[in-house]
């Protein structure tokens, strides 16, 4: 890769965005050049620590600074779809933490802006380019694992004391931790989902999305393959360690998440079991940001959150997605997952809620998210 294109990049949102301040300083293909935070205490306090010159508290007026090329996205979900439209419409490339949208409407809105302006967008979805996904895939494409028979995404977690926001959130709304590696692994696309919703949350949380579900679990059906995946998300009214996980049935051997955060791994060939430990993969990035897949970037002490403990921040994940986000500009192709594998993913749990809602039904993913 060429090292001699730099594109400056401006981080919008200051609480997880921040993780990703040193990672961009230290890439050479980045300049950080702005950080943008409504609140101007948070803001300066946080641009003082890394000295980054340029400052807003209003993104409509950091779209309007011409020197920046790039905005990474790191505000509350509700905000994504008009933040992607509004960066990509004022000629910026757009990085977007997940999930992409809430609505298969408004995942639609960033697709076709993206076909409009031409400009690269990039769902920074975490768990493609975490060391266990990494790790995985190279199996695959390895021939290790052999033909791929099944696939599993579970992701469960307590979101009980959460912004206010979050209550009542329908389990599989927000679920691209889980999706993803499972239509990533053998790079497929759903064509349509079953899903059912299960138990109940408290009815005081009923209201604000609609949905009494405490858990949705999902049935994915692969294009042009023989594949199904299961999905399960869990938010509340249910008592499980936080995992965020996936599994991989091959007919050779199959990869399986360890059952608890102390536990490892496993690997098994035929009926034998073994425990392993997964590599590092920062030999695939930079020199300059290799630290990264295995330390606390910005404020370790603040992310307590086990996705963070569970893998130095989403399993090593941040400075490859950094790096695929830079690589592909540099290159001038397409990041993954771009704009429509972004709304394959996201809309797989979308649609798999309005499924559950009506006791099952198939529903098909449209033909916008499919390419």
């Amino acid at each position: 890769m060429e090292n001699n294109k730099v594109f400056n990049v401006a981080i919008v949102g200051l609480g997880f965005g921040a993780e990703f301040i040193p990672i961009y300083q230290k890439h050479p293909n980045a300049n950080l050049v702005a950080v943008c935070q409504r609140s101007k205490e948070k803001l300066d306090q946080v641009a003082d620590a890394w000295k980054i010159p340029k400052r807003y508290t209003d993104y409509q007026e950091l779209l309007k600074d011409p020197d920046i090329d790039v905005v990474h996205i790191n505000t509350p979900p509700f905000t994504h779809a008009d933040m992607s439209v509004d960066g990509l419409l004022a000629g910026k490339h757009v990085a977007c933490t997940i999930p992409m949208a809430l609505t298969a409407e408004d995942c639609k809105r960033i697709v076709d802006a993206q076909k409009q302006t031409g400009k690269l967008y990039m769902m920074m979805e975490t768990v493609v380019y975490s060391r266990e996904f990494l790790y995985v895939k190279s199996l695959y494409e390895q021939g290790v694992l052999g033909k791929i028979q099944f696939l599993r995404g579970s992701h469960q977690q307590d979101m009980t004391g959460w912004p206010e926001y979050w209550e009542g959130l329908p389990p599989l709304l927000n679920a691209t931790h889980a999706i993803s590696p499972v239509l990533t692994i053998c790079d497929s696309q759903a064509e349509y989902v079953e899903c059912l919703g299960s138990g109940t949350i408290d009815k005081s949380m009923h209201g604000r999305y609609g949905s009494p579900f405490s858990v949705e679990t999902t049935h994915i059906k692969f294009k042009d393959s023989d594949l199904a995946a299961e999905v399960t998300r869990s938010l509340y009214g249910l008592s499980r360690q936080y995992r965020e996980s996936f599994d991989v049935y091959g007919s050779k051997k199959s990869f399986e998440w360890s059952l608890t955060a102390e536990g490892k791994h496993v690997l098994h060939t035929g009926e034998v079991a073994e425990h392993i430990d997964i590599p590092d993969f920062a030999d695939r990035l930079p020199e300059e940001i290799r630290q990264f897949t295995r330390e606390f970037v910005y404020d370790n002490e603040e992310n307590t959150h086990l996705s963070f403990v569970q893998g130095s921040g989403h399993g090593g994940s941040h400075p490859h997605l950094v790096h695929e986000l830079l690589s592909a500009l540099v290159e001038n192709r397409v990041p993954y997952p771009n704009a429509v594998r972004g709304a394959n993913i996201t809309c797989s749990g979308i649609l798999s809620h309005q499924s559950a809602l009506k006791g099952g039904e198939r529903v098909y993913l449209p033909e916008w998210t499919l390419e």
